[in-house]
């Protein structure tokens, strides 16, 4: 169980560091804020799906 507990830990440090990582990117670039914007309103409607699935959890 010990090195799962490890393993877990590490992904754990790992997606904070890829989330900040990305964060970074997306403060220091127009052009990354906006194709992250197209993601969250463009064709697959992203913002509404998790929109409409917050609503339902409330």
């Amino acid at each position: 169980m010990s090195d799962f507990s490890n393993e877990l830990m590490n992904a754990i440090m790992d997606a904070l560091s890829a989330h900040s990582t990305m964060s970074k990117q997306a403060l220091d670039s127009d052009k990354e804020r906006g194709e992250l914007k197209d993601i969250l309103l463009g064709p697959g409607k992203l913002y509404e799906a998790l929109h409409e699935q917050g609503s339902a959890c409330l």
